[in-house]
């Protein structure tokens, strides 16, 4: 679905990313690890076009997306979930939703997929007219990934979902992100929380200092002694 090859990301001088290559095929969930400042979120960036790589290609489904603008991508079934959620504070639940869908103009789809988002959390559907600033930070995140939801992509991206939240909020988040795939979407999930990421994902992508150091199957990085070391403590 989507081809990173030898992307190349430069703030000033200074590379963020060195030449990263790294596939996210169709169907799977796929996630990138990494302590801050490895160069995650600049990979996203990049992807929906927020930086402009200083060199390198993103293929997706034959676009070379560093060719287009965001609102394109939208189109072409791409979602962002921003890391630290963003939603619109002041607009309720429902209007935040709705924003998710401006793209499309097929009122009765829409009006099935927002259906769809209250079933998948069914405590926004009891929110509907609350205003998005008044929520706790995992209703906000559920709104979030709810909003991202409402374009009806085929790849949605995930930038720190857990970030600040309890882990038991945590542990239902990762469960729906596995639910969303199941239905048949892809992810690109950027992650800190290693253990919850690589518990879910097929494939995992291990970052550090712009450049990623490994990768393989969820399984296999979970039970590597390497990164159990350096991300997932000793003891797990």
């Amino acid at each position: 679905m989507i081809k990173i090859d030898d992307l190349v990301v430069a703030y000033g001088g200074i590379e963020a990313l060195k030449g990263i290559s790294l596939e996210v095929p169709s169907g799977k969930i796929v996630t990138l690890v990494g302590a801050n400042g490895a160069g995650k979120s600049t990979t996203l960036k990049s992807i929906v076009g927020l930086v402009k790589p200083k060199s390198g290609n993103i293929d997706y489904e034959g676009t070379d997306l560093t060719k287009i603008n965001t609102e394109k991508m939208v189109k072409k079934g791409i979602a962002l979930v921003p890391e630290g959620r963003r939603v619109f504070a002041d607009l309720t639940v429902l209007e935040n939703l709705k924003i998710g869908a401006y793209s499309r103009n097929d009122h009765h789809g829409i009006e099935e997929d927002l259906e769809k988002v209250y079933e998948l959390f069914p405590r926004l559907k009891e929110r509907t007219w609350q205003a998005a600033g008044t929520l706790s930070g995992g209703e906000q995140q559920m709104l979030a990934i709810g909003r991202a939801l409402m374009s009806r992509p085929k790849l949605i991206m995930m930038d720190e979902p857990s970030l600040g939240l309890a882990p038991i909020i945590v542990k239902e988040l990762f469960e729906i992100i596995k639910k969303i795939n199941k239905e048949g979407m892809t992810v690109l999930l950027i992650e800190q929380n290693a253990n919850a990421a690589l518990k879910i994902a097929d494939i995992g992508y291990i970052m550090e200092t712009g450049r990623i150091i490994l990768t393989g199957t969820g399984k296999e990085l979970l039970h590597n002694e390497e990164i159990k070391k350096a991300y997932l403590g000793e003891s797990l």
